[in-house]
Order: structure tokens, then C-alpha cells, then sequence
């Protein structure tokens, strides 16, 4: 295989593994272009490389930038935005993790609590309702605890952890 067929084949698999972490097929591939490219790229790069509008590019690296995975990079003597991605990628799973708590297990937990702590009025509907819900809210605040202990632990951790699990 060569480059840029390899290239394109890793654009075009980690753009559609995006919907998996809650991102389109165009941020991801915006942010697999980044991650591998050995310097920052301009947005007019990203948009001629990826074939998508300087508004689709725009928007997408906003959002990227939001979820802490890509920064703005200027270069001296250049009036250009230039944009890099994390490229550690114990730090990026560990980013992944953070923001995914943040944007959906935590408003969901949140609402399954309040959902689980309505009153019963005895009958069999509301009782299951309640039982359900708690034990969801249970599931999901563990979850969000692991998440949570995976982001604060030293960049080794889930390397070291992974690896004792395969043994």
C-alpha cells in the first residue's frame, strides 16, 4: 500500500468511527488529517486535502478545538491560522473521555436522578419506572467514575492497565 492510498484509507476509517464518540464524519476526518500531518496545516490546506467548504471547515475545527483535541498554531511572518492535533494518544483518549462525561454522561445521570426520585403512586407502571431508572443512574455514575479516574491518572496508566488485563 502506498501513502497515499494508506492516508486516504485512515481519513476515511477514523472519519466514520466519529459517530462512535459523538462527532460528524467531517470533524473526525478534519482531525485524522491533523493528527497525522507532521506540521500544522492552514485552513485552506484541511479544505483542499478533504474536499469540504471553508464553512464546514470552519465549524469543524471550532468544535475540535472545543473538545481540547486540535489548537491554533501561528507561524512568525504568517497572517494564516495554521491547527495541530493532540498527537499523544494516551492524551487524546484521555480528552475523548472528558469531554464525552462532560457533554453526555453527566446531563444524563443528572436526569435519571431526577427521574428515579419521583414518587411512586403504587402501581406497577410507576414502581418499574423508578426501579429502571435507578439502576441506570447507577450504571451510568459508574461509568462516569471510571471515565473520570482514566482522565486523572498519569498517561501511562491505561497502557499499564490494558496490558495486565491482557495477561
Amino acid at each position: 500500500m502506498e501513502f497515499e492510498e494508506a492516508k486516504t484509507k485512515f481519513i476515511t476509517t477514523w472519519g466514520s468511527l466519529g459517530s462512535l464518540w459523538g462527532i460528524n464524519k467531517a470533524m473526525a476526518q478534519i482531525h485524522a488529517l491533523l493528527m497525522i500531518s507532521p506540521e500544522p496545516l492552514s485552513m485552506e490546506e484541511i479544505m483542499e486535502e478533504l474536499q469540504i467548504s471553508r464553512g464546514n471547515t470552519s465549524m469543524n475545527l471550532r468544535q475540535l478545538m472545543d473538545w481540547g483535541i486540535v489548537f491554533k498554531e501561528n507561524k512568525m511572518g504568517e497572517r494564516k491560522e495554521y491547527f495541530t492535533s493532540e498527537k499523544d494518544v494516551q492524551e487524546l483518549a484521555r480528552q475523548i473521555a472528558k469531554e464525552r462525561s462532560r457533554r453526555e454522561l453527566q446531563p444524563t445521570i443528572k436526569v435519571l436522578k431526577e427521574v428515579s426520585n419521583i414518587k411512586t403512586d403504587g402501581s406497577k407502571k410507576s414502581e418499574e419506572l423508578i426501579k429502571q431508572t435507578k439502576a441506570l443512574h447507577e450504571l451510568a455514575s459508574t461509568m462516569d467514575t471510571f471515565m473520570n479516574k482514566l482522565v486523572h491518572k498519569e498517561q501511562n496508566w491505561m497502557t499499564k492497565t490494558l496490558l495486565k488485563l491482557i495477561k
